[in-house]
């Protein structure tokens, strides 16, 4: 992460945010592309602040999600997840229908039971019928079971990564506080409504025109390729951007050096008895 760090204050890294901005608009751009062309994206956030987020996005946006646990193999084990996913629907088609009532109570209280436990873990899956097109992370240190598997079926992944995390596997970077419930909303907004808008251009008709473009982006986190070079931003879109992650005055801060505390000297009091030397 020392590429995205502009300076250390009191022990604490600040991030350029310039890098930031230019991050988030060459990911917006890549999802926006993939969403054109009717690509599946999968959004993953398990830590406590960014689940009800990664939900409430990922649906308005159309997209995939899991918030709670990474399924190990979800991805390189896909057809036995699937599996899962098929159990899921009967139980729930059985419950609809009534034959869980037909059930003894104790075949149905199992069932029951067998229900919850797979809503909990493939809600945000059960009509994800394919591999996605990619995959956005927040905190890839955290998933980092999913940002591997990811990065073996060569699917990119687009991840908010704070100091503590590797970028070098992450096709697209968005360096920030994976941790602030503020900037995870702001992120994971700004890249619901890119795809939302390329999900337009697929119903309107446009997204072929856009294909060439984001099948070489697709292939970003493959071990094989080469990360595709991505038109810079201007300025003028950096600037918009970082108004909307921070206020301007705030960008003007300069890291100074913490001036050294002077050392204090205590003299220690003589006893009772014995004399006083000045």
């Amino acid at each position: 992460m020392k590429r995205f760090i502009f300076g250390e204050k009191n022990g604490i890294y600040i991030l350029d945010l310039e890098k930031t901005a230019r991050g988030l608009i060459e990911a917006q751009e890549f999802l926006r592309l993939v969403a054109a062309q009717g690509g599946a994206i999968l959004f993953v956030g398990t830590k406590k602040q960014a689940q009800a987020i990664i939900e409430e996005e990922a649906t308005r946006c159309g997209g995939f999600y899991v918030k709670l646990r990474w399924l190990g193999g979800l991805l390189t084990n896909f057809q036995t997840i699937r599996k899962s996913i098929e159990r899921l629907k009967t139980i729930r088609a059985w419950q609809e229908d009534g034959t869980l009532h037909r059930l003894t109570k104790k075949e149905a209280a199992q069932k029951g039971h067998e229900l919850a436990k797979l809503e909990k873990t493939l809600s945000g899956i059960i009509e994800m019928n394919r591999l996605p097109k990619a995959m956005y992370v927040v905190d890839a240190k955290r998933e980092e079971t999913a940002v591997r598997e990811a990065i073996r079926l060569g699917i990119p992944v687009v991840a908010l990564v704070d100091t503590n995390t590797d970028p070098d596997p992450i096709a697209y970077c968005i360096p920030g506080n994976d941790d602030a419930i503020r900037s995870i909303r702001l992120v994971t907004s700004l890249l619901a409504d890119a795809i939302l808008e390329g999900h337009q251009s697929y119903l309107a008709g446009q997204g072929p025109q856009a294909l060439p473009e984001a099948a070489t982006a697709q292939t970003a986190a493959s071990p094989e390729a080469d990360s595709p070079e991505l038109a810079v931003p201007p300025a003028a879109v950096i600037e918009e951007v970082l108004e909307q992650i921070v206020p301007q005055a705030t960008l003007k801060v300069e890291v100074e050096a913490t001036p050294p505390k002077k050392k204090r000297t205590i003299k220690a009091k003589p006893k009772e008895n014995e004399p006083r030397v000045d």
